[in-house]
């Protein structure tokens, strides 16, 4: 089954059930995808502070790091 054609069942699975329960799913779906983007920057916060403690990182002004990008 393509990916389409999947999503298309699981909109008629939820058209089929009750409007709260529409309602509750919706809730933890939003919850998980809020949850899901807080891990991804603390991860990128993480990775970041490595990056910076490993002497990974540009500093500078924006011109000074436009610069050595340029190069």
């Amino acid at each position: 089954m393509n990916q389409v054609a999947t999503f298309d069942y699981i909109l008629e699975l939820v058209e089929n059930l009750p409007d709260e329960t529409q309602e509750d799913l919706i809730d933890i779906i939003r919850k998980r995808l809020i949850e899901r983007r807080r891990q991804e920057i603390a991860d990128s916060i993480v990775e970041a502070e490595q990056e910076y403690k490993s002497g990974n990182l540009l500093k500078g002004t924006v011109d000074d790091i436009m610069s050595e990008l340029m190069k």
